[in-house]
């Protein structure tokens, strides 16, 4: 089968056809093209999507990675950052091996394809010019021949004429004769360009033409074979990532099976331990027994200074009791809610009785009325405000030592920061080490440099080494006390910085005490009120959460029905009675008690007070 043989007269049309196929090869070229850009978009895709859910530098999100679960999609994420840069890779794979492989290709198609049919259409110009001259040179002849005719026949008749003279039958002759000369070269010349023409026609149709046509047809040939093995590559380059893709999935489902929930359980235990310690049993309160306690036994100075220093700091006997009462109880002893009390409804309630039934007598004084006196006393302002520091502090600072932390987090806070420092001193010992290196070539040589160009610099990094150390030192300190391999605190100490009635004559310096001297080493002056303060887990907040529930100073009676919705107050029903244990102050509230669960503050203009007449300050509110 050979076009030049078969298709010897469809010139025209395998021309049509050969453009057709470079067409067919330049829309191949386009589809991978495009296809590379979908890949580099797909690839684009997931990375954009492995960094949006990457943990943050710095932040709290990258603290949880620690546990399995999210180190398991942590490394999907990573995984899919390589699964992108599979697709990656098919995309540069394909335009180097295809795209501009067949590119150039093309080119030399096109090239080839316009060489071969210039060929042809120069044989084709050939044969045509061929076919002119014979065509001349036939028409020729025919003309000489008829010429020749006319001129014998001319001759003839003047021959035959007797009136015409001898001279001119002659030249008619002569020209007779030269006419048929002519016709005879004429001949000849035909019979000549009709031979040439035979022989080029044969040559063009059983020679050129098919080696031009057989040279097409193999360039067709060749661009289907490039076709194809084209489209094997283009196969085999997304067969050649299956694996690497095969080992990312592999990747995420080791990471799947490495999830391991009870390691995990044990870091939530790890980042939440407080250290603390539960809290004991509550010793049975003997009420049928009259109390009988004195004004030292509520105040500041002797309550845990004296009464209970060997429970709290001498053994455990009786655990803390803080971690789980509620976070506003010392704020609600401290002072009353800050919103001024509603006004009562217009008409009173029928039910109102101006007397009724006082509670058992009880010796003991409200500790707000020692809190209230405490707070009022002109001197010990300055001084009661920075013994707040040690327990609240202004959002959002944190104290050096991690003092207000729990315990155990305290400790591994310290531990991180230990470490920390330990790693800039490996740091500056390492470039301290290189500079002296460095010194002593320059030593040996010194056309390399100035030895004593380097004694700044070390001096510098050997100034930076001792201030962490000293950094180090302090909080390897803090730490060791935190694990107890420091002697701790005496009760005397404890007592004397977290207790400020045990001190005689305050003064605003006495006040300030540095760190290692406070209960808690969060001690710092304060500058300004602190509007918003945060309650924390201190020494002298559990002076307050171990103390035993206020006394009832009497009872009270609901005129009518009051919906606590703020902070520190407390619901009440019309006709509901309840126990008094803080009387008004002046700023409209009474606080009162339901049980021992629920206390809080109401308007003493919403109750009907019945006070113990042995209770100081007892008076009754109508």
């Amino acid at each position: 089968m050979s076009w030049g043989i078969e298709l010897w007269d469809q010139f025209d049309n395998l021309e049509k056809h050969t453009q057709w196929g470079i067409d067919i090869l330049e829309k191949y070229i386009k589809f991978v093209k495009e296809r590379t850009e979908i890949e580099l978009s797909y690839a684009k895709q997931l990375r954009n999507l492995s960094k949006k859910y990457q943990p943050k530098k710095n932040s709290k999100e990258e603290e949880e990675y620690r546990y399995t679960a999210c180190k398991a999609f942590l490394s999907t994420l990573n995984e899919m950052n390589d699964y992108a840069g599979q697709h990656e890779v098919i995309s540069e794979n394909m335009t180097s091996q295809i795209i501009v492989e067949l590119a150039r290709y093309v080119q030399e198609l096109k090239q080839e394809r316009k060489s071969h049919f210039h060929d042809g259409r120069k044989a084709q110009q050939h044969i045509e010019t061929c076919w002119k001259q014979l065509e001349s040179s036939k028409r020729r002849f025919e003309r000489d021949c008829k010429e020749a005719d006319r001129a014998q026949q001319y001759f003839e008749k003047m021959d035959a004429d007797i009136n015409v003279t001898k001279a001119d039958v002659e030249k008619a002759r002569q020209q007779a004769q030269t006419r048929h000369q002519m016709a005879e070269d004429s001949k000849a010349d035909y019979s000549s360009v009709l031979q040439k023409f035979n022989h080029e026609q044969h040559e063009y149709y059983h020679t050129h033409i098919p080696n031009i046509f057989q040279k097409i047809q193999e360039m067709e040939e060749r661009r289907i074979v490039r076709i194809g093995e084209s489209v094997k590559t283009y196969a085999e380059l997304d067969r050649q990532v299956i694996p690497i893709i095969g080992k990312c999935l592999d990747g995420i489902v080791k990471a799947a099976e490495s999830i391991d929930p009870k390691n995990d359980s044990q870091l939530v235990v790890e980042a939440y331990k407080s250290g603390f310690e539960p809290p004991g049993d509550i010793e049975f309160e003997d009420y049928t027994q009259p109390m009988k306690r004195t004004v030292s036994d509520n105040s500041l100075s002797n309550s845990r200074g004296e009464g209970k220093s060997e429970l709290k700091f001498g053994g455990k006997s009786k655990g803390k009791l803080w971690p789980f009462i509620k976070k506003n109880k010392l704020m609600s002893l401290l002072t009353s809610p800050h919103q001024p009390p509603p006004p009562p409804p217009a008409s009173a309630s029928p039910s109102a009785v101006p007397n009724g039934p006082q509670s058992p007598k009880q010796q003991k004084e409200p500790l707000s009325h020692r809190f209230n006196e405490f707070m009022t006393s002109k001197p010990k302002i300055h001084c009661f405000r920075s013994l707040k520091r040690g327990l609240s502090l202004k959002l959002g600072a944190t104290p050096e030592d991690f003092s207000n932390l729990p315990p155990e987090q305290r400790r591994k806070k310290l531990q991180q920061k230990v470490d920390e420092l330990n790693k800039e001193i490996q740091k500056e010992m390492d470039q301290r080490d290189a500079i002296t290196k460095m010194k002593d070539v320059y030593l040996k040589n010194p056309q390399m440099g100035d030895p004593g160009s380097l004694d700044h610099k070390l001096a510098e990094v050997s100034q930076n080494i001792e201030k962490l150390r000293l950094e180090a030192q302090k909080f390897e300190a803090w730490l060791a006390e935190v694990e107890g391999r420091l002697p701790a605190r005496s009760d005397q100490a404890r007592r004397q910085s977290g207790m400020y009635e045990t001190q005689n004559a305050p003064s605003v310096n006495n006040c300030a005490q540095d760190r290692e001297s406070s209960p808690d080493g969060s001690y710092t002056e304060e500058q300004s009120q602190e509007s918003e303060v945060k309650v924390l887990a201190t020494d002298f907040d559990d002076e307050f959460d171990d103390e035993e529930p206020l006394p009832a100073i009497g009872t009270c009676k609901a005129l009518y029905t009051f919906e606590g919705q703020n902070e520190g107050t407390i619901s009440v029903v019309e006709g509901e009675t309840l126990y008094v244990i803080e009387e008004d102050k002046g700023d409209g509230w009474t606080r009162i008690r339901r049980n021992e669960d629920e206390e809080g503050y109401v308007p003493t203009s919403y109750v009907e007070v019945y006070l113990d007449k042995n209770a100081k300050g007892a008076k009754t509110y109508i």
